[in-house]
């Protein structure tokens, strides 16, 4: 006989998953912000050169206000990779709860159909798990590339 413990016992087990879930897409939420953050900011300066009335956009400026340009197309890049990552994270996280659902369910009506749900379920949480930590790694890089746009104007 199945005790309520192990109907609670069992459907906690994607609990973890659902954790590590959490912790992802709070770090790439955080993420999100910082980079909304600094396209604000680079928007600004890309209004602040275009529309300097005493200073005309030649020189240093225009190298500048190249710079910031192909900042800003990067960065948007960079803004939906971090969005992608935290879609799949949170999909994930629907998942493995689905998958604690079924768990549930399985123990109190004991189907067999119910046990191809909870691997389902639990597969497809792991595999969108994978596309979030895919565009995440997308996302670094692209990051990466941003810096060296910079880096390179100053040198």
């Amino acid at each position: 006989m199945i005790s309520v413990v192990n109907v609670i016992q069992a459907m906690l087990a994607p609990g973890l998953m659902i954790s590590a879930c959490g912790l992802l897409i709070l770090g790439m939420n955080n993420k999100y912000s910082m980079v909304v953050t600094r396209i604000r900011l680079l928007s600004e300066e890309w209004r602040r050169i275009k529309s300097a009335k005493d200073n005309p956009v030649d020189g240093p400026a225009m190298v500048r206000l190249d710079s910031v340009s192909a900042q800003l197309d990067k960065s948007l890049v960079r803004l939906k990779l971090v969005r992608n990552a935290v879609f799949c994270y949170s999909l994930s996280v629907a998942f493995f709860i689905f998958s604690s659902l079924f768990i549930g369910l399985r123990l109190l009506a004991a189907s067999r159909p119910v046990e191809w749900l909870i691997l389902g379920a639990f597969t497809a949480g792991v595999i969108t798990v994978l596309c979030g930590v895919g565009f995440a790694a997308r996302e670094v890089w692209h990051g990466y590339r941003i810096v060296m746009i910079e880096i390179s104007e100053a040198a």
